[in-house]
């Protein structure tokens, strides 16, 4: 799966510059190694300095290491033939398991897909769990088909006229004809290069559908840092995009949707304003209105979603005090715990691009509709050649003139554009814009159905799996996650409207329900010697498919064993310099740990903080107790009785990364400033 990082940077925009969480950054200090270039996210940079300290590495273990930063730093940069070829040298040196990972997924992204089955096969041997990689295989069978299928499905494409050796992506339809779309080409405003690529950052740029040269789409919308993605309603009054920034110097850039209006067309623009509900340390991109303007779609990581980033809708309101009613999320059928992005719309058909429905490998393009009361339904893949290995994302559709009246073979059906970072003939070149066309196929055999037709039968089928964590060592819950294998014999009750169900696990971890249309469901598992936990899957939005009667869904409930008086780091606590407050960005680890309490009532706690080495004994010792005491209280606003909840400091004499104090790095002085839970009773 694309991490989010490389999700950020494929959209133009940047998740972190620099340092996170630090007391400061300083963003001119020279690199002068490939691992602090590497770290600080700069991968253009890292990448020639890694290779030549990899050359020159003594000792096999290091050799390993910088052969999968480097790998990493081609990966994040979109080449996967070398990112391949790195993985496999990794491996080769003794890095493990998490290079033979990433080289199945760099095959599969390559549409190597034999290949790519055989390593996910040798993964699943390699952990112990033949479940954690079955999707990745299942998905190389089915790429695999429709690679063969490709010759006779009437699509066909080509690389728009427009393209540069640089990025270019995200096309869109201006009203007028031409193409606006997201770039950082040399043509780009700002005199200063993106480190993560090694570009220039992104601006907007407009050029005729056959043209090849793009011109900038506006001075004062572009600026020097990241633009792009923008959006259009029906006369060109109005225009969204997205753009990166920090609400404080030194922090994270994340985006934001930005509108600007006019009142003539051609005519300046308004200031940009953002759209209202954006929340901070949240981001939201990729705008999209609807065909008649009344409805903005766009995707968000807002942690109250269904995992990664999620497609929303809000719809327009004369009568609200911002014009607009409250985001709503689209349903569990085309949201998934991975990413769904890009949205565009062709009348009343939805167009987007997602890594957590079955594919081809990276981001895929997908298509849905508004079915019976207002339901999506299913999302169907675009397949070969629209779709491929790499990342498909941003697919715009003008239909034909006459498509209508296209019946016959060859005619045109519709065409437009969509991005992607694919190889040619072999070569790794970035983000690209492709033209399509879609004619109608050559006519297949007719089928001969011999089997009796009978009236549609509609059910939604939801299978569920139970499992735990596969730990490096099962002995430390801190200790590296290698996957996770079926949980058997928990039970599992699900409730909906007034009523409940019980299930049992068994040895291969599943429960199977038939679920009611139009309802909200909850979930809660439980096992002795392991933590209850509970998920949530909704039917509100799943249309009926009558292609596909029986739609079949799954959910996934991790359990985590109970290591009684052992300490379990919490990710993502952090804290300014010198304060103890609890921070928004801390806000949702603390959320999923009082959920836990909730659905545990008779376990108790003990919140730790510890400091790192810097500041003297008894100042540590009294900023971690108050930093623990924050911690506390937080739970104990979440409804946690405070009986249950016990705080302790530990100053800095409890370090996990051991160095001399003058020595450690920035690194380990943040493995040392942590919050950590350990279960009493």
């Amino acid at each position: 799966m694309m991490k989010l990082q490389k999700l950020l940077q494929r959209t133009g925009f940047i998740l972190a510059i620099g340092c996170l969480f630090t007391i400061s950054c300083n963003y001119t200090l020279k690199i002068k190694d490939g691992s602090t270039a590497y770290e600080r996210k700069q991968f253009a940079v890292a990448i020639p300095m890694l290779a030549r300290e990899q050359a020159k590495a003594n000792t096999r273990k290091e050799r390993g290491q910088l052969a999968y930063m480097l790998a990493d730093a081609y990966r994040r940069t979109g080449n996967e033939a070398k990112a391949y070829e790195w993985f496999q040298v990794a491996y080769n040196n003794n890095y493990g398991l998490d290079a033979l990972k990433q080289q199945a997924f760099s095959l599969k992204k390559l549409e190597r897909y034999k290949e790519a089955r055989e390593a996910f096969t040798q993964l699943g041997l390699e952990i112990g769990s033949r479940y954690e990689y079955r999707r990745e295989i299942t998905s190389c069978n089915i790429a695999e088909g429709w690679l063969n299928e490709m010759p006779d499905n009437g699509w066909t494409i080509e690389k728009a006229p427009f393209n540069s050796t640089d990025n270019d992506f995200a096309p869109v339809f201006y009203p007028d004809g031409r193409i606006v779309f997201t770039s950082d080409r040399s043509l780009s405003l700002g005199k200063e290069n993106y480190t993560w690529t090694g570009h220039k950052f992104m601006d907007i740029l407009i050029v005729e559908p056959n043209g090849a040269s793009p011109q900038i789409f506006d001075n004062e919308i572009n600026t020097k840092g990241n633009e792009g993605v923008p959006c259009f309603n029906s006369d060109a009054t109005e225009m969204f995009f997205s753009r990166a920034v920090s609400a404080v110097k030194g922090e994270d850039a994340l985006n934001k949707i930005y509108l600007v209006s006019r009142g003539n067309v051609p005519g300046p623009w308004s200031t940009p304003v953002p759209i209202p509900f954006q929340k901070d340390k949240v981001n939201y991109l990729h705008p999209c209105l609807s065909s008649d303007g009344s409805t903005l779609y766009f995707a968000s990581d807002d942690s109250d979603g269904w995992g990664g980033f999620d497609l929303y809708s809000m719809k327009r309101s004369p009568n609200s005090e911002t014009g607009w009613e409250e985001p709503q999320i689209l349903g569990r059928n085309i949201n998934t715990p991975g990413n769904e992005l890009f949205p565009s719309f062709d009348a009343d058909t939805l167009y987007f691009a997602s890594n957590g429905i079955a594919g081809m490998g990276g981001l895929d393009i997908f298509r849905t509709f508004k079915s019976v009361r207002n339901a999506w339904a299913p999302p169907i893949n675009l397949k070969a050649p629209i779709n491929g290995g790499s990342d498909d994302f941003g697919f715009v559709v003008m239909p034909a003139t006459n498509s209508g009246e296209a019946k016959a073979p060859g005619d045109l059906i519709k065409y437009g554009f969509f991005s992607s970072n694919r190889t040619v003939n072999g070569a790794f070149e970035g983000d690209n814009i492709y033209k399509f066309e879609q004619r109608v196929p050559p006519p297949k055999p007719p089928k001969v159905d011999t089997v009796e037709s009978k009236p549609l039968e509609f059910k939604l089928i939801l299978e569920g799996y139970v499992l735990e964590k596969i730990l490096t060592d099962p002995t430390d819950p801190n200790s590296k996650v290698l996957g996770r294998k079926p949980l058997s014999g928990a039970a599992v009750q699900a409730l909906f409207g007034v009523k409940k169900s019980n299930f049992k696990t068994g040895e291969d971890g599943m429960f199977r329900m038939e679920l009611s249309e139009n309802m909200d469901y909850d979930f809660v598992a439980s096992l002795a010697g392991y933590l209850s936990n509970s998920a949530k899957f909704s039917t509100k939005g799943i249309a009926r498919d009558p292609s596909n009667p029986v739609q079949t869904f799954e959910i996934e409930i991790v359990l985590d064993k109970i290591f009684r008086d052992r300490e379990i780091v919490l990710e993502n606590i952090y804290y300014d310099f010198d304060k103890w407050d609890i921070r928004a960005d801390a806000a949702p680890t603390l959320n999923q740990l009082a959920d836990v309490l909730k659905q545990n009532p008779d376990i108790k706690i003990e919140l730790g903080s510890h400091t790192d080495c810097r500041g003297n004994n008894a100042y540590n010792q009294n900023l971690s107790q108050r930093r623990a005491q924050s911690a506390v209280n937080y739970l104990i606003s979440r409804g946690i009785e405070p009986s249950r909840l016990s705080a302790i400091g530990y100053g800095e004499s409890q370090p996990a990364a051991i160095c001399a104090c003058s020595r450690c790095t920035e690194s380990e002085h943040q493995t040392n400033r942590r919050t950590t839970f350990k279960v009493l009773e």
